[in-house]
Formats: C-alpha cells, sequence, structure tokens
C-alpha cells in the first residue's frame, strides 16, 4: 500500500460537506457548473490530439478508457460517458462519489467511481496492467498536498503514448484577486477557504513538474470569461488555464 497520498484532509472534508450540493446548478458548485462546457471542449481536443476520438459520430470515444482524477460529483464524467468513453471516476471525498454515483444511475450511465486516492489506484493498475488511455484531473492540482507527487501518480497510471490533460489556476495577483477574494468574500459564489493562494501554479511550473515525471505538455490554453455567463478558449492564461500532451 502506498505510505503517502496527496489527499489534503481539510481540503476533503471541505468537499464531504459540499456533497449533496454537486448537482445543483445555482448552489456552491455552479462556478464548475457555468465551467463544465469549455472544460470538454478543451478535453475533447485533448482527445482528438492524442488520437483518441476517432469512434462513430454519435460515440467518438467508444472503446477509450478513461480516468478522471478528482472526478467531484462526475460533472465531466456524465459527458464523456455519454459520447461513448468508458469512464472510471475516483475521489478522495467520499460524499462526492455516492453523489456522482447516484447521479449516474439515475441517468442510465454505466460509469465506475472509487473512493480512493490515486496512489493507490496506481498500485492495482501497475499490478494488472490495465493502464487508461487518456488521464485527466481538472481544478484538483491546487487542492492537493504534495504536486509532484501526484503527477507522478497520474503519469503511472497512463500507457506510454497515452493523453493527459489538467486544467488549474495560475499564481497571479489576478488569479488572487478573482478567483481568491472576488469568488470567496465579494460575490460568495464558493464557499471560503476553498482555494489557497499558495498551491496555485503557474504554467510555466506545471510544465516542468509534467517533463519531471515524463509527461510532455504540448499545448496549454487560457479560459477566460464571457459577459453573458461560462467561460470561453483563449490564449490568456492569468487565472485559469490548462495544459495537455502525451506521456512519453
Amino acid at each position: 500500500m502506498a505510505e503517502h497520498t496527496t489527499i489534503d484532509p481539510a481540503d476533503r472534508d471541505r468537499f464531504d460537506a459540499l456533497g449533496e450540493e454537486w448537482w445543483s446548478a445555482d448552489g456552491p458548485m455552479k462556478p464548475l457548473h457555468l465551467f463544465t462546457p469549455v472544460r470538454i471542449k478543451f478535453l475533447l481536443a485533448a482527445l482528438r490530439d492524442a488520437g483518441l476520438a476517432s469512434g462513430p459520430a454519435d460515440a467518438p470515444l467508444k472503446g477509450v478508457s478513461i480516468l478522471d482524477i478528482g472526478c467531484g460529483g462526475g460533472l465531466l464524467c456524465e459527458p464523456l460517458a455519454r459520447l461513448g468513453g468508458t469512464i472510471t471516476g475516483i475521489d478522495a471525498s467520499g460524499a462526492a462519489i455516492n453523489a456522482a454515483s447516484n447521479h449516474a444511475e439515475a441517468s442510465g450511465l454505466d460509469i465506475t467511481y472509487l473512493n480512493q486516492p490515486s496512489e493507490i489506484l496506481a498500485e492495482t493498475v501497475a499490478e494488472t496492467g490495465a493502464y487508461f488511455d487518456f488521464v485527466y484531473s481538472s481544478e484538483v492540482i491546487e487542492h492537493v498536498s504534495d504536486q509532484r507527487l501526484f503527477l507522478q501518480a497520474m503519469a503511472s497510471l497512463l500507457r506510454p503514448g497515452g493523453g493527459f490533460a489538467l486544467t488549474t489556476i495560475n499564481r497571479s495577483l489576478p488569479a488572487l484577486a478573482f478567483a481568491k477574494f472576488a469568488m470567496e468574500y465579494v460575490v460568495k459564489i464558493i464557499p471560503k477557504g476553498t482555494h489557497d493562494y499558495r498551491k496555485f501554479v503557474r504554467p510555466d511550473e506545471l510544465r516542468r513538474l509534467c517533463d519531471d515525471v515524463g509527461l510532455t505538455v504540448e499545448q496549454t490554453s487560457g479560459f477566460v470569461p464571457l459577459p453573458t455567463g461560462g467561460f470561453t478558449i483563449a490564449p490568456v492564461t492569468a487565472i485559469n488555464y490548462g495544459v495537455r500532451g502525451t506521456k512519453r
């Protein structure tokens, strides 16, 4: 068994307390609901880049094994499952996994959900050889206790040549102002204490960390808010951004 995991107990407890709110579009998870369409667009681009979205038109991800690390209530798992992907979602929060499982069952979707850290799943995958074709983690790395170890586990779950994607928050003054203080203390759209600015990671730092564990970042994109709500992909990475690439 892994002697150390990257789970931050305080963050796990915070998300446990929000377990019943995951699928409430106007609740504390509203920012993630608004963010979901552009994240799916970004993940599909990453899957296409990796040559993994070549199935039939109604199921382009058919036959592709996909892992969501830190899946929460399954906001990203379900759209990818509807596109034909074989989806596994893992999360440290038992309440989030329960919410995800219940919603998937009610929606008639076959998604595997596990309440365990990536480091533990990596041990199982190493024993069975059942590596994933594509691994992603969205808005999670800024919550873990050891970012390099987290990425190391992520890489170990992915087959050589497989694709990966990460989305997170830049450690910048605009991110401090908007992603932290404005969201938590001004508009109060997310609970206080959700983010720790010290854990935000700059794109150049994330690229180096990925490279250290055998993940090659091939594209970096920013996400910027639209006046009408939601987000769009843009070159600006000052606040929210994502990276995608392949395992060497």
